[in-house]
């Protein structure tokens, strides 16, 4: 049926590219008749802090939006009466502001506890009717940047929170980095404009289609802000490697001799099988994130499953048609000093590599090991938490609002905890939340506790505690931890209170537990089904046992990488992370995800390669060797441009993004050079014969799928148009 689809699509190649262009134009056009909104909720179910915050949001709906903090700060003394005008002034403008539904102000007769012991820095929380999230980046930006607009030689104006921080935000991305040196690198390897310029207009098809579908699916699932371009960079990353596959085998046939139909067919009968099947395999590591029980996960898997679906599908039929209209000319607009067209394997220095490894396959697979080990040994010290306003750039205004509050109210003090009290009513209820506040602000590790608030129904209290130790500080987990366990029982005894632990920092515990507790059944998930499908299509036991556990320790390896980035030394500098910080426990998942699926994309070509040459002679020695020469390049090749435009990543201003791209693009490079190219190809020489081993009852059990493919045989051609009768080119012409 693929077979079928290529010649269908080169044949009717001009059809194949209008339906591309009406199916882009018309995924723009739905984009803006039906796009949803980003929305991501990390509320862990059944945790006590999502209690507390749908508490918040059905009795206090004020509170439930975001918080935004305009700090000011005077040597002088913000009591002095013309800082205190100028400050004044400063929080009436705020009032009047779009999305503003409330300013507490430090100069109000209950603000006293707003200005900081030295009378130096003082802080108006300032209350908006929706949360950071629903903020565009214009809408940020039309709310701070009045704010610090009205700073002067004698005070200092800063913002705090997470609308501030979406306010810093540059609204270009850094995909366009990602595709500068994409379109670099394959010029190198291609040496031809033509050639290199199928793989990238494929990829973009396939990503701008999937991009604006992506919008509408934000109708049916919440879609978590960082969701669109991390799709964006694993859609470009698959759609140039998958084309890339494609176009070397079809390169490679015409080199032979082969006429440009015939080998269309070919690369699609033989690289197109390998693409379905790694496109699949990523799709199904995307979906196991599923099994987390995250709903922001869950925006994040069906974001980037659609995205690797519809590239994949641009490769198998938008491609096949550009190679109808290429033909021969492929080779054409040559790039000096670049690479030259396709040329015999067996003189290529990858065939002197395979042959290096099968002399020496227990050095290099000892070496290779030893290098994964060495790699993954700081994965150990990692500490897995949430970053917050201190891991922002230092010249962010976030930032700057930290280090004020740090200073004049305690480290604590930029993410108190939230306390929701239900179970009394009215003067009862605010004396007994008072009562509780005083008994919980003698707790060690308490700095303060505000006096409790009640909502308008008089049913519902709130009480915000600081902590005297910042969000990132083990102490401060410990006091949440002390607070439920102890201290509020204690506090409330005899009593018929209910109260819930809320908050950011009580949020970022609850996730990273609940997380942590189902990584077992999402890890033994993905790992299961891509064992069964990678033995279900190279019928063998071993092979896909190999793979699964070298995966395992490629995924290791870049989260020793991670680990040492985030851990303030000279490589944090190197990359914009300076100050030790905590890994969300979410940002693994993802990358283990896209990870496994992209490392299956290189198992699947290298593997089907080799299984390719080992079905025609039987001999495994010289199937290793001769599949790893030749498909050597085009892993390599795709995995550096998976590499570049992940670490365009690195080149963005927030620290989740950073981590994102280290850990992304220090998994495809351990797992593209020393796991396929090292640690495979020796294991399997000295596995011999063994790794094919599959046994009898199963091997009558299984039903028969190929991922290698077969070069197409004279049956399965239709009789071409008269358009595509081509004269054979002599074998090497082009090259």
């Amino acid at each position: 049926m693929l077979i079928r689809l290529a010649d269908l699509c080169y044949r009717r190649r001009r059809v194949v590219v209008v339906v591309w262009l009406a199916a882009l134009l018309g995924a723009f056009a739905l984009a803006g008749a039906f796009g949803g909104e980003l929305k991501q909720d990390y509320l862990q179910p059944g945790s006590e802090s999502k209690a507390a915050a749908d508490t918040l949001a059905r009795s206090f709906p004020q509170k439930s939006g975001d918080t935004i903090q305009v700090v000011v700060h005077s040597d002088s003394g913000v009591s002095s009466p013309d800082v205190t005008a100028q400050a004044e002034a400063i929080f009436a403008e705020v009032a009047t502001e779009k999305h503003v539904v409330g300013v507490a102000s430090p100069f109000a007769a209950d603000g006293a506890r707003q200005i900081s012991a030295d009378g130096t820095t003082a802080y108006a929380e300032v209350a908006l009717d929706k949360t950071h999230s629903d903020f565009t980046i214009q809408e940020a930006k039309d709310l701070v940047e009045p704010i610090l607009a009205s700073a002067n030689d004698t005070l200092q104006v800063e913002v705090g929170g997470q609308v501030a921080l979406v306010s810093q935000t540059a609204s270009v991305g850094t995909e366009g980095i990602g595709l500068i040196a994409a379109v670099i690198i394959l010029l190198l390897v291609f040496g031809s404009a033509v050639a290199m310029g199928l793989p990238l207009l494929t990829a973009l098809f396939g990503l701008g289609t999937a991009l604006m579908l992506g919008e509408v699916l934000r109708r049916v699932v919440d879609v978590p802000e960082w969701a669109p371009p991390t799709a964006a960079m694993v859609a470009l990353g698959v759609g140039i490697d998958y084309a890339l596959l494609i176009v070397t085998r079809f390169r490679s046939s015409l080199a032979e001799g082969q006429e440009p139909r015939r080998a269309t067919l070919n690369a699609i009968a033989t690289a197109g099988r390998a693409v379905v099947f790694a496109g699949l395999v990523v799709i199904v590591s995307m979906l196991g994130i599923l099994l987390v029980g995250q709903a922001a996960l869950d925006g994040f898997a069906f974001t980037v499953s659609l995205a690797v679906l519809i590239t994949m599908a641009a490769s198998l039929t938008l491609l096949p048609a550009m190679l109808g209209f290429a033909g021969r000319n492929i080779e054409r607009l040559h790039v000096p000093f670049a690479g030259k067209g396709a040329r015999s394997y067996d003189a290529s220095r990858w065939h002197r590599w395979s042959r290096f490894i099968q002399r020496r396959p227990w050095i290099a697979a000892v070496g290779a090991l030893g290098v994964l080990l060495a790699l993954a040994a700081p994965f150990l010290g990692i500490r897995f938490g949430f970053p917050d306003a201190q891991n922002d750039p230092p010249a962010f205004t976030t930032h700057k609002a930290y280090d004020l509050l740090a200073e004049g109210f305690g480290p604590g003090f930029s993410a108190p905890l939230l306390l929701t009290v239900q179970g009394a009513s009215g003067e009862d209820l605010l004396s007994k939340g008072d009562v509780l506040g005083n008994k919980l602000a003698e707790v060690p590790g308490v700095a303060q506790v505000s006096p409790a608030s009640i909502n308008e129904a008089g049913d519902t209290a709130v009480l915000s505690l600081v902590a005297t130790t910042s969000p990132q500080d083990q102490a401060t987990e410990d006091l949440v931890d002390i607070l439920r366990d102890t201290a509020v029982p204690e506090a409330i005894e005899g009593t018929d209170l209910t109260v819930d632990v809320g908050g950011m920092t009580a949020v970022n515990l609850d996730i990273t537990r609940g997380v942590a507790d189902r990584l077992p059944l999402f890890f033994g998930g993905v790992l299961l089904v891509s064992f069964l499908l990678l033995m279900l299509v190279f019928r063998s036991v071993v092979v896909p046992l190999k793979a699964v556990v070298m995966n395992l320790l490629a995924s290791a390896a870049a989260f020793g990488v991670l680990t040492l980035a985030v851990s303030g030394g000279p490589l944090g500098d190197l990359v914009g992370i300076p100050e030790r910080t905590p890994v969300p426990i979410l940002l693994p998942i993802g990358i283990f995800a896209i990870l496994f699926g992209l490392s299956m994309d290189y198992e699947v070509f290298l593997i089907s390669r080799i299984k390719e040459e080992y079905d025609k002679h039987g001999d495994n020695a010289l199937a290793v060797a001769d599949g790893l020469a030749q498909s050597a390049r085009v892993i390599t090749a795709g995995a550096a441009v998976m590499v570049s435009v992940f670490l365009s990543f690195v080149l963005g201003q927030d620290v989740f993004g950073k981590m994102f791209g280290i850990g992304l693009a220090s998994a495809v490079l351990i797992d593209a050079t020393i796991v396929r190219m090292v640690l495979v190809p020796a294991t399997m020489e000295l596995l011999g014969d063994r790794n094919w081993w599959l046994p009898g009852w199963l091997d009558r059990l299984l039903p028969h799928v190929h991922a290698e493919g077969h070069d197409v045989f004279d049956d399965e051609l239709e009789v071409p148009d008269s358009i595509d009768r081509e004269p054979p080119v002599p074998a090497g012409a082009g090259a």
